[in-house]
This record gives C-alpha cells, structure tokens and sequence, in this order.
C-alpha cells in the first residue's frame, strides 16, 4: 500500500467540515511510487478502488479516521472508480476531487470584475459532461466563507461530503459532482467567521423547490424549443415610441381564481383572452422564485429561477413562445433593489452583508422590511444585471419592468433627517444607482436589441427614459405615476364638485412628452383599502360605471402608453384579493360585460387609429380645443399622427348632464364620424350620441377654422373622426 497521509490536524479538519482547501487534501495526490487516493465516506463499511473499463479492483482504501476518513493508493496513475458498500449497499461513482479546475480563467476575470454578463451560465449548478462522465457542476459566490459545501438529497444533506474548491480573486467556489442528474435537490452549506450558517438556496439557481420547501433544484440544461423567429425580428417596430402598446398587468398565480393555475392552463385560457381583448402585451407581476406569495413577487430571493407553483421552467419559455405566436408581447416585473431576510436567502450570504449594505441606513428598508442591494460593489451589479440579461434571452422575455426605481434613486427615500448617508458630494441622489441603471441599459440594448426597459419612477427625476449618453437613465418608457394620481383623484370627486379640480385631468400635459410615458392603472391602485376602480367612482351604480367608462375613454385616448391591470377590465367591485383571484362571475351581469366590451374596443381604435399611438410621445400630435371648461368639466382635444392620416377629435363630459348643440372648433369642414362613445348602449349607457355622424361647418371656433356642434353624452367620452 502506498502510504502518504496528510497531516493529523488536515484529517480533523476534514472530518470535522472545517478545511478551506479539501482538494488539497482529498482526492488523487501523486506521491513517490504512485498515486495517492483519499475520500471521506462517513457511512461506508468498505471503499475500493475499480479499473473504469474493466471493474477489476485496483485497490482498497484503509479507514484512518473514525469518522469515515479513508486512504489508500495505487501504482502509475489510471483513472479509477469508488465502490462503496454502505451498510450493504453497494455504489459506484467518480471521485469529486479528481476533476480539474471548472471556470476558465477568462470567466474568472471577468467574474472579478464584474462583467460576466453570462455568469448565470457558469454559476449555480449546471448539469454536463467533464471528461467524458455525467454530473453536476456547482459554482457560488461567497468570498468570506470559511469553507463551503454542496448539500443535498445526493449526500444526505451532510456539509462534511462536498467541500468546495475556493478560486482565488472573486472569491468563487466550485466542485463537480459525478453522476448527479436534472432534478436533484441542492443547497448550500457555508462555514462563516462566526461557525455555520443557515443552509443557503442557490442565488442563481435556474430552478426552484415549490413551497414550503426552500431548497435549489438542479434544472434540466436542455435549451427551449422556440417558435418565434418571426416576432423577435419585429419586436423592436412592435415596441417603438410610435407603436400601439397597451398592456394587460396580471397576478398570474391568482388570473385562474383561488383554485389556482399552471403555465399551461394561463397558455390556453389568458393568451386568448387577452389577445381577443386587444392587447398588446402581457405584464405578469414578478414571476421570479419569493419565498412568501403574499409579497406577490416583489420580495424575490431566486432572481434567475421561476417560481415554482406555476410550473417548470420549460412550460414558462412555452407560455411566452405560445403568447408571441399569438402576436402578444411579455413583460416580466423584475426587482433589483431589495430582497428580503430570509435566513435561506441573500442576507449575510457567507456570514457577512455581501448582497446587502452593512449599514442599516443605507441597507435597510423601512417601508418594506426588507435588505436592499449593495449596487456599489461590482459583483452585486454583475449579479443583477446577467438576471435581466438571462430574462431577455434565454426566456425571450419582451421587456423588464424595473419596480421601485425611485427608492433607488434616492438615499433618503422613505427615510428622516439623520436616518440616512449622503453620498460623497453631500447630495441625497445614489450615485452607485445611477450607475447601475445606465450600466444596465447599455448592456440590454447592446445584448438584447428590441427589447425594453420600463421604469416604475414616481419622481420628477429628469431623463429617465432618454439614453445614457444623453444622460439619461437609459429606460425606454416610464410610467406616468403622476398622471394616475391626478386624474383618479378627479374622478373620485363628485360631479358637481370636479369645475374646482379641472387642472387634475389637464395638468399632465404640461409634462406628457418630456418622458416616453405609459399611463398606468396597475395592481397597486386596487389593493391596501383602496377599493376597485370602479368603487372609487361617485355616485349611484350606473354614474359609477358611466364614469369608469368615460375615464377609460380619456386614458386611452391621451398620449402614451396604456397599461390596466386584471379587474379593472371587467370593473370588478371589490378589491382585488390575490388569494380569492378575480371575481369572474360578475361577467354574469350586463355593466360589467359592457365595461369588458368596451376596453376591447378601445383597444382596437388605439390600435387602428394611427392619431392614438403614433404620436405618443410627440407634442405635436396633440392639441387642446376645449381647456377652460370648467362650469360644464367638458375637455377637448386633437390627436393627430402623419399627414395622410385621419385626424380625432376627443370630447370628454364629465358631469352626468347631456348637452346638446355645443360647438367645438375643428381644423376642417365636412363630416365627422363619431367612432366611439363611452355612453353606447352596448357598453351599458343611456346611447346619447350623434347618430355616428355630425358635419363641421366653415365657421371659426376656438381658433380653428371650422366647428362642429355636437351632444356631449353624459359621463361620456366620444371620438370623433374626420372622414
């Protein structure tokens, strides 16, 4: 036997889980004579070295530690296999330690610097082939730690089996583990400067286990079957400022109702549905794997892994595959700027505040009880942005609506005098956040052209969606949290009481083409005690869905981008519960299918009408006819697109009065067709109109050479189009 023991104090540190280098110790070691063999099997009765092509036993390892510590070695240097008979149990396997160094010294580089824009490629478990045999390679971050250890069904979550090799520089720890296959539960266990931690879920894990459980899944590394070649090459007109995008946001845990759903089940029942309402693309609320549903994924921990309710990863690449195939675009909700607590997750991942501020003011968030994310180190940057690189690519995901931006933006959001850190020059804006997002754009925009950023800012910060070297921030749209606040809060006043608040409906277009805006009704204005929209109009039950219609009418009616989220297409009454779902049985009764009729429709004349969507984000394309109006709340105004194309008039009465014969000014002569009218009696009103037709005089009116004289239907917007 060839002898070449190690050191008596490596032995204990092995046994004990305690040693920073185990491939020095474990493993194949050449030694004067042959070579020198050593694993540590705490469960095994024998260990024996075997030929791989031959199964002749090569040699048998001598137990030297109580604990399972076992040596032994053979002459020359062949490959060989363990077989081990635990408690007579007989198995088979490669040796760990006998592989080489798995991350390329490039990937390493690149690592440290914080520029590995595929590192969730290379980090995390990724099942392959090394040196011709089937297993599981792991690779985490954790630079701190004393040692690290894969655990897992595989090793009976037992740290002492699989120590990890540390990588010097970025602080990276990698082993290869034979013989694992897809599917295999994993964790991490890490010894930090302060003893063991809490075992901890992969950050890049590409699957995870479905709560309760809080374990990584090693996902199956097969590359999705895609069908949409076609959609990615006009993706980029499909998305541009002068495109027709309205957007359906939906929970899609809780679409189905309170008995919940699969991606399959959304694939065959909401592409449809949205699709015959007219959208153009799907929001879903985070999709990425959160430790508590009730956060609705906005406190995520596995920001490259779907969370697992909903199915497989596989069946989300086929939810997005089939929704292009039906000419719907997928924006996924992403959130980098905080996480929370969980013991499993992010938060002192190797024992210190490595994802996370050390500093509570500059590290924690009140509002949320959450960490939020160190974006000063390069690594955490790197780490968010390959998430949002992973999302667009191997998901073929559309877009990434970025949450919270303005708790990012400033280091005392949400924080009293004395509660925060200025940054180096005395200022309150975050510097390393700035940074990170204009990074974050031009990475996106290099990597994943067509695609989009879209910004949840509620701030005037200046330039969030112009380019980073104009400097801007570098997103493509921003959502018009102004514009929503004002103009909900002049529908929630009654009629008689709005002639004192007319600036609320007319403000945000002394704004409006200072960003590329989308006009949000999102998730967030129907839950915490807000109600449902249509709860929150005045009145009694035919002014409330009256005023939900004519406000639909005017939101997409107004330049940019048009957002709703799932209930408000229906007007549901009550506010939306995620754990009950929406309350599809109220399509039952004729208000609520006549509000559903009529965002379908109004997604069709946005969509038809170059005037309502080419112009969006250009001054020009909008022109205020009716502006003082107070005594009557009537508004009135122009959307123009490029010549050739029709011209809209857009009327909005916003008092339950009918008014016949008031005049409007319009730049032409001749007839105008009314080609929609929130008051129709499909749509649940009292069908006061124009009998689809009125015709304009040569008679100047609010400074235009022509004038129509139309009925205002009451609580009605109407569109008017010139033949």
């Amino acid at each position: 036997m060839i002898e070449d023991l190690p050191a008596l104090s490596d032995i204990n540190a092995i046994v004990r889980a305690e040693h920073g280098d185990p491939f020095s110790i474990l493993g194949p070691h050449h030694v004067p004579g042959g070579l020198a063999v050593r694993c540590f099997i705490p469960d095994a009765i024998s260990v024996h070295l075997i030929d791989p092509r031959t199964g002749e036993r090569l040699a048998t390892l001598e137990k030297v530690h109580a604990e399972g510590f076992w040596s032994g070695g053979i002459k020359g240097s062949p490959r060989y296999l363990f077989r081990v008979n635990s408690d007579g149990t007989i198995w088979e396997t490669e040796d760990a330690y006998g592989f080489p160094l798995l991350l390329g010294d490039l990937d390493i580089y690149l690592i440290a610097e914080g520029r590995h824009w595929e590192l969730g490629e290379v980090m995390g478990a990724h099942a392959m082939t090394v040196e011709g045999v089937a297993g599981v390679r792991f690779a985490v971050w954790a630079p701190n730690a004393r040692r690290v250890s894969v655990v897992g069904t595989f090793n009976n979550w037992d740290g002492r089996r699989h120590p990890m090799r540390k990588r010097l520089g970025p602080g990276v720890w990698e082993i290869f583990i034979p013989r694992l296959r897809p599917g295999c539960l994993y964790k991490f266990e890490i010894l930090g400067a302060h003893g063991i931690l809490p075992w901890k879920a992969d950050p890049m894990a590409w699957q995870a286990e479905a709560a309760p459980g809080t374990a990584s899944v090693v996902a199956d590394p097969r590359p999705f079957c895609w069908h949409d070649e076609d959609w990615l090459q006009t993706r980029a007109a499909r998305q541009a400022p002068d495109a027709a995008i309205s957007i359906y946001e939906v929970h899609a845990g809780s679409w189905h109702g309170p008995d919940g759903a699969n991606w399959l089940y959304l694939i065959r029942h909401l592409i449809p549905y949205a699709k015959d309402l007219g959208f153009t693309h799907i929001e879903l609320m985070p999709i990425m794997n959160h430790p508590f549903g009730g956060s609705w994924g906005y406190q995520p921990l596995g920001q490259f892994a779907p969370q697992a309710a909903l199915g497989t990863p596989a069946d989300v690449a086929f939810f997005i595959d089939a929704a292009h195939e039906a000419g719907l675009g997928v924006i996924l909700d992403w959130v980098p700027a905080h996480f929370p607590t969980d013991a499993h997750g992010l938060a002192m991942f190797d024992g210190t505040p490595l994802y996370e501020h050390a500093d509570p003011r500059e590290g924690y968030h009140p509002d949320w009880n959450t960490l939020i994310t160190n974006l000063a180190r390069n690594e955490v940057k790197n780490f968010l942005i390959a998430s949002a690189l992973f999302w667009l690519q191997r998901y073929h995901a559309d877009g990434l609506r970025v949450d919270a931006v303005a708790s990012m933006l400033y280091r005392d959001y949400s924080r009293a005098e004395g509660e925060w850190i200025p940054n180096k020059y005395g200022g309150r804006e975050n510097l390393e956040a700035i940074d990170f997002l204009r990074e974050l754009s031009r990475v996106v925009r290099q990597r994943v052209p067509g695609a989009v950023l879209i910004a949840e800012e509620s701030t005037s910060w200046p330039g969030v969606s112009r380019p980073p070297d104009d400097g801007g921030l570098g997103f493509h749209y921003k959502w018009n949290m102004g514009w929503m606040n004002d103009t909900l809060r002049y529908m929630e006043k009654r009629s008689e009481w709005r002639r004192y608040h007319h600036h609320d409906l007319s403000f945000g277009l002394i704004y409006a083409f200072s960003e590329h805006f989308v006009l949000p009704l999102s998730h967030d204005e129907v839950v915490h005690g807000k109600g449902s929209l249509v709860g929150r109009m005045p009145g009694d039950e035919w002014q409330r869905f009256a005023n939900l219609r004519a406000y639909y009418g005017f939101m997409w009616a107004h330049p940019g981008k048009k957002l709703l989220f799932m209930t408000g297409e229906f007007a549901q009454t009550s506010e939306w519960n995620h754990d009950r779902g929406p309350e599809w049985w109220l399509l039952e009764h004729a208000p609520h299918q006549g509000v559903q009729r009529l965002v379908g429709d109004l997604n069709r004349v946005y969509r038809d009408e170059p005037a309502l969507h080419r112009t969006d984000c250009a001054h020009w394309g909008f022109h205020w006819i009716v502006l003082d109006d107070r005594a009557q709340s009537v508004f009135a105004f122009l959307r123009k697109s490029h010549p050739g194309d029709p011209v809209l008039l857009v009327i909005c009465n916003f008092t339950p009065i009918p008014r016949e014969g008031y005049t409007i000014g319009v730049p032409e002569a001749g007839p105008w067709e009314e080609i929609l009218n929130t008051d129709a009696a499909i749509y649940g009103g009292s069908n006061v109109g124009n009998v689809g037709m009125v015709t304009a005089m040569d008679t100047p009116s609010h400074d235009q050479p022509a004038a129509l004289r139309v009925t205002l239907p009451p609580l009605g917007t109407v569109i008017f189009r010139k033949k």
